[in-house]
């Protein structure tokens, strides 16, 4: 019985012992160390299970950083990690790849995170994103500037365009128009491709020329005349003088009508005659003499005035010589 009681005895003091290794063994252990800002565990010590008195894990720089300083190891003293000696930065993407057309508005600075904006050259527009982030891989973000272009030229009746190619016109391409014959163009007779995408104008129009639409201008200057009137003079010996005015002949091809207005007046006359349609161009062709019509009876009214002047001063001249006469013989008679 004694020796059963003492086999037990051992037996307990045995597990006893055991357990209190246990758990000094267990209270010797670090917690799991835990990453700081920007700091994490690599991968080997996120695998561990224990971290047992005077064990070490590497820290790393998270996701966006690289290692400015340090070296990452701490170690597990007293069941406490040492503090970490690793300094992170933030990683600079720097300034993207150029590309054709296209500038980047980087007031938001290259380091990881930020957003930089696309801007296209004029007559260019962004194709795709329109900004562009640093990622840990770098700038991310597909774009491209592609031209700007603007739809094929429309057509215009009784006319037509330079433009022959299958593609749009792009930024800055010159579209000409030109009328068939026969036919004038209004409007502008080139349109531009903009940076808008529209022309700087609308195409123009051909429309057909009128007969109304062609002028002739004739200027017909009439010479200055005396005008008409009778100047009687009585000199010392009691003769009578009369002046008559002399009337210019009137410019060949002249539509003018004279009126006793425009003798007394110098005149100059400047007139415009639109051109008539087919029909009265034959018309003026089969009577030729009706446009001088009006001057030939003027020249005729003209000429009858003055013969009817002299006949008149012809009939007083002989009147007065006659009373002239038949004073004298009363003279003599009474000697």
């Amino acid at each position: 019985m004694e020796v059963f009681l003492k086999t037990c005895g051992l037996k307990r003091v045995r597990t006893l012992l055991v357990l209190s290794l246990l758990v000094l063994k267990a209270a010797a252990e670090c917690p799991k160390p835990e990453g700081g800002e920007n700091i994490v565990l690599t991968d080997d010590a996120l695998l561990k299970n224990h971290y047992e008195e005077n064990s070490e894990v590497t820290l790393e720089c998270g996701n966006g950083y690289e290692t400015e300083s340090g070296s990452g190891v701490i170690t597990c003293i007293d069941e406490k990690w040492s503090e970490p000696d690793l300094i992170c930065r933030k990683k600079d993407c720097g300034a993207p790849k150029p590309q054709p057309s296209m500038t980047f508005d980087m007031s938001g600075g290259t380091l990881f995170g930020a957003l930089i904006r696309v801007i296209c050259d004029k007559g260019y527009q962004v194709s795709g994103s329109s900004f562009k982030q640093c990622y840990a891989s770098g700038w991310v973000g597909r774009t491209q500037c592609e031209v700007v272009t603007c739809d094929k030229p429309g057509e215009v009746t009784n006319g037509r365009n330079s433009w022959d190619s299958e593609e749009d016109p792009e930024y800055e391409a010159v579209i000409q128009y030109t009328c068939d014959p026969g036919f004038s163009l209004t409007g502008n007779a080139t349109i531009r491709c903009t940076e808008t995408g529209l022309y700087d104008s609308e195409p123009p129009e051909c429309q057909g020329v009128k007969a109304d639409d062609k002028t002739t201008t004739v200027t017909v200057t009439h010479r200055p005349t005396t005008p008409t009137q009778e100047h009687q003079d009585t000199d010392d010996a009691g003769s009578l003088t009369t002046t008559t005015p002399t009337v210019p002949p009137a410019p060949q091809g002249s539509r003018d009508i004279m009126t006793a207005e425009e003798k007394t007046t110098p005149t100059a006359v400047k007139s415009t005659t639109a051109l008539q349609d087919q029909h009265n161009a034959t018309l003026d062709k089969t009577a030729p003499g009706v446009g001088y019509l009006p001057v030939i009876i003027s020249v005729i009214s003209v000429s009858l005035a003055v013969c009817l002047c002299l006949f008149v001063v012809q009939k007083f001249l002989m009147k007065k010589k006659g009373s002239g006469n038949g004073t004298g013989l009363s003279v003599e008679e009474h000697l």
